[in-house]
């Protein structure tokens, strides 16, 4: 069971390698609360899982992924970037990949990407072996220069995904998923003050919610877990400890999704409409299974943002979804 003693401020990583043009038991005012996420695991070591196997590649990126880290020639030289110009990073969900000064895991971290990054390569090469693999690509992002290990990259021809202001906004649901909104804008519960233009959706543990928008991840939190006293719920006290993620929007606003069970996103993170940023759950102040979801300020904060209406283009007559209405999500929809 994990201490309540304290929770430690993380401030939010800079994104990496993306080119941008630009809560409560819900109860309570959402601005009770201004606890800032951990940044998640980072790895150059193990076993990865390309991201190409989940079918998720083809969201982010116009043109198709070449070949697989490793395969084919890796010499080093013109050749071998002719062949690899950019890599994808494919790691378990969650996750980040450490660039390293030199190539092996020995070296000093001089910046980490999250998981579904474009980069530069600048050259591949080899060095210490990674899961089997010794290929490493050395790659440009922003300012810094580095290793990344093979075994967590992908080769591809896709350009970095540009985040650019949404023409409409989606139901927090994947494709064809149904849910009731427990409670709506203005609700007497809790959505008053800052929350005022809040949903409720009523959900199964673990159903997946996905991202309203194209969006990055600007802060997470996603340490409450199995044995936490503010896992199944709990009180007012259990406020601050919601697993929650929050994504900034090319239009200068923010979506936060809030009571998470899992977070499957990394800090940093560019997330396609439709994918899913986590699954649904009870964590924090929460009576029950919900999942909490509001497009907010960007304000420099996670939790502490003022509200703002939205319109579901997916919602039938004025797209705002009542206490009691059933809704069906056309989000991520071919």
């Amino acid at each position: 069971m994990r201490s309540r003693a304290s929770l430690p401020y993380v401030a939010p990583i800079p994104i990496l390698a993306l080119s941008l043009v630009a809560l409560g038991a819900c109860s309570g005012d959402e601005s009770s609360s201004s606890m800032e996420p951990e940044a998640p695991g980072s790895t150059d070591r193990g076993s990865p899982e390309h991201a190409s196997e989940t079918g998720d590649e083809s969201v982010i990126e116009a043109e198709t992924d070449t070949a697989d880290a490793g395969e084919g020639d890796a010499g080093a030289g013109d050749a071998g970037k002719a062949a690899c110009p950019r890599v994808r990073i494919a790691v378990p969900p969650g996750n980040s990949v450490n660039v390293r000064q030199m190539p092996n895991t020995d070296a000093s971290i001089v910046a980490t990407l999250p998981n579904n990054s474009i980069v530069t390569v600048a050259q591949r090469t080899t060095g210490e072996v990674v899961s089997g693999n010794t290929e490493w690509f050395e790659i440009s992002t922003n300012s810094k220069k580095g290793f990344i290990a093979a075994a967590f990259a992908k080769c591809t021809t896709a350009m970095p995904p540009v985040l650019k202001a949404p023409k409409e906004y989606h139901l927090p649901l994947e494709c064809k998923s149904t849910a009731r909104v427990s409670q709506g804008n203005n609700g007497s519960t809790s959505h008053f003050g800052k929350a005022r233009y809040a949903f409720d959706f009523a959900l199964p543990v673990n159903t997946p919610l996905a991202a309203m928008a194209d969006g990055v991840v600007t802060y997470l939190f996603a340490e409450t877990g199995p044995g936490d006293p503010c896992y199944n719920g709990g009180p007012s006290s259990c406020f601050p400890y919601a697993n929650y993620v929050v994504l900034r929007h090319g239009d200068g606003s923010a979506s936060i999704y809030k009571h998470l069970n899992k977070v499957h996103v990394s800090l940093g993170e560019f997330v396609p409409s439709g994918k899913a940023v986590g699954l649904s759950g009870s964590t924090g102040y929460s009576t029950g299974p919900h999942a909490h979801v509001m497009r907010q300020q960007d304000c420099g904060a996670a939790t502490s943002c003022q509200s703002i209406s939205v319109k579901f283009a997916d919602v039938p007559g004025s797209g705002v979804p009542s206490a009691g209405q059933t809704v069906t999500s056309k989000n991520g929809c071919p």
